[in-house]
C-alpha cells in the first residue's frame, strides 16, 4: 500500500508546527523564570520552605516504628508449610 506524497508533505509540516509550537512554549517559561530577581526567588524559596514544613506534623512520644517484621514474616511462612 502506498502513501500519497501529499499525506507525508502533511505530516512533515504538522511535525514542524509542533517543534515551533514547543520551542514557543520553552522560550515563553524561560522568559518568565528569567523575570525573577534573586530576592523574589529567595521569598518563594521561604515561604514554600515554610509552607512544607507546616504540613508536616511533629512525631508524638509514644509513636515508634513497627517492630520487625522479619520475624513475624517467617512465622507465617512456617505455618503455611
Amino acid at each position: 500500500m502506498r502513501v500519497p506524497e501529499r499525506v507525508w508533505k502533511l505530516l512533515g509540516l504538522a511535525g514542524l508546527a509542533g517543534v515551533a509550537a514547543t520551542g514557543a512554549v520553552l522560550v515563553r517559561g524561560e522568559r518568565q523564570r528569567r523575570a525573577y530577581t534573586p530576592d523574589d526567588v529567595r521569598a518563594r524559596l521561604h515561604e514554600r520552605h515554610v509552607a512544607a514544613t507546616a504540613a508536616v506534623p511533629e512525631p508524638a512520644a509514644g509513636d515508634e516504628p513497627p517492630g520487625p517484621v522479619r520475624r513475624d514474616l517467617r512465622s507465617r511462612l512456617r505455618r503455611r508449610r
